[in-house]
């Protein structure tokens, strides 16, 4: 009997089967535990993602570094080829978009948005000068002289009328072609100095650069010559000097765009330099264009030594 009875409480202790599903398992435990604290786990990993794409836009404003120096851009052909055609067909900057674009570096949204909306602005006053400053020269404006000393300005009446177009005149060659040039060459800049690479093999431009680099440097001569920035350009230049200086002791080469663009601009500066040696004893030039720098117009070589012949 007392066999009998131990039997019983052991079997009375054990849990039937149709009780068995309804307990759980330390497996099923242990996934769901895996399961709830798998954010957790992966939480350190995201982390650490963001903070790795905190530091690549971090270095997208600053120095180039290796790594992107290493993802060399090619040549861009139709970019400086549109570029150099709309400059000269549609006048300066119009593409500048397309320089934003087609930069290496993303540039700061802020600056972008100025500089163009600076760039608009000085571009129409520029405009609106012009269109009055050609129906003067129909009307026989000379432009190698002052305004006062112009034939068919001086002798207007009231004086009054005087004071107007020098003040026009200062709207569209001084207050216009800064809020003109300065935003156009600040982006030029910003987009030079993504243009390197780790690799001194890629230091090198194709075909079609070494021909666009005449046409582009003679347009940035007219530029610097006509809109009378020459210390606006040769800041820029010597800025890029300097950083191509800089980029080399850290081993990091031009790539084709960026020696596209130094080579345009040395270009630029040489024939600015033949020009004023040509133009250097010239008197009238000198009466109008005084002190230390001096960098002629063409518009104003033009007026005094090939359309006073005709």
């Amino acid at each position: 009997m007392a066999a009998v009875a131990g039997k019983e409480r052991r079997a009375r202790g054990r849990p039937r089967p149709e009780t068995l599903g309804a307990i759980p398992r330390r497996e099923v435990g242990e996934a769901g535990l895996s399961r709830a604290f798998k954010p957790l786990a992966q939480a350190p990993l995201s982390c650490e993602t963001s903070l790795r794409k905190l530091k690549f836009k971090g270095k997208k404003h600053g120095s180039v570094s290796a790594d992107e120096a290493a993802r060399t851009a090619p040549f861009h052909l139709d970019l400086w080829f549109y570029f150099t055609l709309q400059n000269w067909v549609l006048d300066f900057g119009r593409p500048i978009a397309m320089l934003i674009e087609r930069s290496p570096r993303t540039l700061p949204r802020s600056i972008t948005y100025v500089s163009i909306i600076i760039f608009i602005m000085g571009a129409s006053i520029h405009l609106v000068g012009d269109s009055v400053n050609h129906r003067l020269l129909f009307s026989g404006y000379q432009h190698h002289l002052s305004v006062r000393e112009n034939p068919i300005i001086k002798n207007l009446k009231p004086e009054t009328l005087i004071d107007s177009f020098e003040l026009l005149y200062y709207y569209d060659e001084y207050l216009g072609h800064c809020m003109w040039y300065i935003p156009f060459f600040l982006i030029l800049f910003m987009y030079f100095s993504g243009c390197f690479t780790a690799s001194k093999a890629e230091s090198l431009m194709p075909g079609p650069a070494l021909l666009l680099v005449a046409p582009s440097g003679l347009y940035y001569w007219y530029l610097v010559t006509e809109g009378q920035i020459f210390i606006l350009f040769i800041f820029t230049f010597f800025a890029m000097l300097a950083l191509v200086l800089h980029q080399k002791r850290k081993r990091l080469f031009l790539d084709s765009n960026g020696l596209f663009l130094f080579s345009s601009f040395a270009l630029t500066l040489l024939l600015v330099a033949l020009w004023v040696a040509w133009l250097w004893n010239d008197p009238v030039l000198r009466k109008k264009y005084p002190g230390v720098i001096y960098v002629p117009e063409p518009w104003a070589f033009y007026t005094l030594h090939v359309s006073s012949r005709h």
